[in-house]
């Protein structure tokens, strides 16, 4: 069990599991779950972790083939600039492995940012907080659980 399946159990949300065999050498953790599991690569999204211009970590939540615009996090969250967080700040403030991280039942509640496009959707899957592992749910749930917002985040 992780912190991100407590989260929800805690909270008595409506999920699915999905499990996989992760592939140690695999660096597309993603796309990976998208191959894995058959399913429709829309539905996976991935969990990055950003540094702000004022040193304030956050969440975006993207679709896992989609790349992440850093100017439009960045005015999603009244800040001036954003680029990738180091994985050392990313582990410590989350909790979990690069690759494993869920924008569920981080150690440290971080302001989250949702793609626009899951708003269109009625389930979207994340990471459970472990390599192999899924979640599926509303993305109305995840942005409840996380006080996201949703904004268009991709280049």
């Amino acid at each position: 069990m992780t912190p991100a399946l407590n989260c929800l159990k805690k909270q008595k949300i409506s999920h699915k599991i999905y499990k996989y065999q992760h592939e140690p050498t695999t660096q597309a953790y993603g796309l990976e779950a998208v191959e894995k599991l058959n399913i429709d690569q829309e539905l996976v999204f991935k969990t990055l972790v950003v540094m702000l211009d004022n040193h304030e970590l956050a969440v975006a939540i993207i679709p896992v083939a989609q790349k992440l615009s850093f100017k439009r996090i960045a005015k999603a969250l009244g800040a001036k600039k954003s680029s990738m967080a180091d994985k050392d700040s990313v582990v410590r403030s989350s909790g979990y492995v690069l690759g494993g991280v869920s924008p569920l039942g981080q150690k440290k509640a971080l302001r989250t940012v949702i793609d626009l496009s899951a708003q269109t959707l009625a389930i979207m899957l994340v990471s459970a907080g472990k390599r192999g592992l899924e979640i599926e749910l509303a993305p109305t749930d995840l942005a409840r659980l996380t006080r996201a917002n949703f904004a268009e985040i991709c280049l």
